[in-house]
């Protein structure tokens, strides 16, 4: 006897879930993950990864420089990363860096006619408009003069709102207050088309879908919870990935993505140095280095490596002292310094910001607290094939997280907003 055959319950709906691609395309490698979006609970598995060399010539201190070269090997990635995953994925992220992308928080107070009346949609609009226009035009003034590039041929990549503010009371989305002065905060990220356009013809090769290109400093500072370290205020910190041909500089303060700026010294130049010095060639110095690092050298080769690459490193932190310098023209700035990146792990790059006195000089005396991003760190996304043990994992990683806010965003009002203001700017 069916006790329940005269009720219809209504079925359980299924949880849905949306595989994604992030192509993380490196000076030394090019990494892909697919990963399974929840996007109900915000959370990301990566089910798949990929990891292939670029061969020497492919990239440029993290540009492309041989469209079809890189292609082959990001098709390799993704191939491996699908076949890991039993997945075929249309969708993906890009990551782009180098010393060419930049970005920074523009701050514009807008005060209304009448304070009394709600903010609506159309007015809220309107400002985030203003706002964009005005930091379109100042940084692409400012990124031509320096890369001596046309002012056309700068582009809006990425863009977010990270503070509002109404009569000085902090609120994530202004619709319904009233007030009378809203101060809006956005970060926006710049590259020149032609490192755009390299990428765009890439995925269009691989016959994907281009959900972002996504500066990859930004995606690192936007996918991690910023540590809270011997009651240092939480939300602030000086962010370095240092990869094969750049190293990428993140400042945040108030847990809010302030800059971003590029060194044009990676992996590649140190390991360019020991290939010279000791006659070996470029995969003979790699291997050594890679050793060095995980200190499978004996006691003399230690000696020696360190000697030679000291010059090396003097010179990357003198660049690195360069852009912190600029980042402390308006406030100090944080202890906190994360590393990231396959370059990160030379010993010489953690003990050289431990060791330095400008450093220490800019933090108003205080000792900088140097640690390591760990793939753990990253936010909603994990781990399910185990491989993504290493600091070079979290830039990838980092783009699945971006990803699934991309995903998200879509259903909120202000991600909406942005977003339709970065694609006027775009067209």
């Amino acid at each position: 006897m069916k006790i329940f055959s005269g009720f219809n319950f209504p079925r359980r709906k299924e949880h849905e879930y949306k595989h994604l691609l992030a192509l993380d395309i490196g000076t030394e490698f090019v990494k892909a993950l697919v990963f399974r979006a929840d996007l109900e609970n915000e959370l990301g598995e990566v089910i798949g990864v990929g990891l292939v060399r670029q061969k020497v010539g492919n990239m440029q201190a993290a540009a492309v420089a041989d469209i079809d070269a890189v292609t082959v090997v990001c098709q390799e990635a993704l191939q491996q990363a699908e076949t890991a995953s039993k997945q075929s994925v249309k969708n993906l992220v890009v990551g782009i860096a180098g010393e060419y992308v930049r970005g920074a928080a523009t701050t514009v107070i807008h005060h209304r006619e009448k304070s009394e009346a709600s903010i609506d949609l159309a007015e809220l609009k309107s400002i985030v408009q203003k706002v964009q226009w005005q930091a379109f035009n100042q940084i692409r003034q400012r990124l031509a003069e320096e890369i001596n590039v046309s002012e056309i041929d700068v582009k809006l990549i990425n863009a977010a709102i990270v503070g509002v503010k109404i009569d000085g009371y902090q609120v994530t989305n202004p619709l319904g207050f009233v007030g009378r002065e809203l101060a809006l905060t956005i970060f926006n990220v710049y590259a020149p088309l032609v490192h755009l356009g390299a990428i765009e013809k890439i995925v269009d090769s691989l016959k994907r879908h281009l959900l972002s290109i996504a500066a990859e400093p930004y995606a690192v500072a936007r996918s991690i919870d910023l540590p809270n370290k011997q009651g240092l205020p939480k939300g602030n910190a000086v962010i370095i990935d240092v990869g094969g041909g750049t190293s990428d500089v993140a400042l945040i303060r108030n847990g809010a993505i302030e800059g971003v700026k590029s060194l044009t010294i990676g992996g590649q130049a140190f390991t360019k140095r020991l290939a010279s010095v000791l006659g070996l060639s470029f995969q003979q110095a790699e291997e050594i280095k890679i050793k060095y690092c995980q200190g499978e050298v004996g006691k003399i080769v230690k000696k020696k490596i360190t000697e030679t690459l000291k010059k090396d490193l003097k010179i990357w932190s003198s660049g690195l002292a360069l852009i912190l310098e600029e980042f402390a023209q308006t406030t100090s700035l944080p202890p906190t310094i994360l590393l990231c990146g396959g370059g990160s792990y030379l010993p010489g790059i953690k003990k050289s910001l431990n060791d330095s006195f400008w450093l220490a000089e800019m933090l108003g005396g205080q000792k900088p607290q140097v640690d390591f991003i760990e793939p753990g760190d990253i936010k909603n996304i994990k781990d399910k094939t185990g491989k993504l043990k290493s600091y070079q994992d979290i830039t990838p990683m980092a783009l699945a997280s971006l990803a699934l806010d991309i995903e998200k965003e879509k259903e909120t009002t202000m991600g909406t907003i942005i977003k339709r203001t970065v694609r006027l700017l775009q067209s």
